[in-house]
């Protein structure tokens, strides 16, 4: 193929993505070696794909990391031997005390190093979910449709607006989430506010 026929064949976009086989991606480096103008061209391609990816990129969840790596955790301790436990359902009632066997284990303190979210689960099967979570700043607006969320101040404060109305919380209070309302977590302590969560189905 001839300059003209290689750039508009659109071997070169399938190089730059990786999608050719080990011979044509061969024929291309080789070709890229003699022709200036056809490296040139991968470099612009390269550069157009970036500049749309960067273009079309959707914000990634600052929560998913962190709940995804408190799974991961929690997979690895019960392969590890640990005897799955169920903590008690939160409620108006619930008292940190109830909570103690966890808040008291070594390997559930808060890490040394972590972005904004840091967590850990304490109990999981199919009906809830229930984990030991840090937040230094907060939680942006999320919507619950499927689960319902409820939050036992460990330690720290913070407000947790639900709509439009602010919920204050200091260490010992309770609060559940309604499905479908919009929900946010600001932290209001000095220092980052250590929460008991727990999700269940609805």
């Amino acid at each position: 193929m001839d300059l003209m026929e290689i750039k508009n064949s659109g071997i070169l976009e399938l190089y730059v993505i990786g999608d050719l086989s080990e011979k044509e991606r061969l024929e291309v480096e080789e070709a890229a070696a003699n022709y200036p103008e056809i490296l040139e061209e991968i470099t612009e391609i390269e550069m157009a794909l970036e500049s749309y990816a960067f273009a079309n990129a959707s914000e990634v969840d600052p929560t998913a990391k962190p709940m995804l790596l408190a799974g991961i955790n929690y997979t690895d301790r019960i392969q590890n031997g640990e005897i799955p436990v169920i903590p008690p359902t939160l409620s108006s009632n619930s008292k940190l005390s109830e909570f103690s066997v966890w808040l008291d284990r070594t390997d559930l303190q808060e890490p040394d190093e972590y972005d904004s979210m840091c967590g850990r689960i304490i109990g999981s099967n199919e009906e809830k979910t229930t984990m030991i979570i840090w937040l230094k700043e907060g939680a942006p607006p999320e919507v619950h449709t499927d689960e319902i969320e409820k939050f036992l101040i460990v330690e720290g404060s913070c407000e947790i607006t639900i709509g439009s109305k602010v919920h204050a919380l200091q260490t010992g209070d309770f609060l559940e989430i309604p499905l479908h309302i919009s929900h946010s977590v600001k932290v209001t302590s000095p220092t980052r506010c250590k929460i008991i969560l727990e999700r269940h189905a609805a």
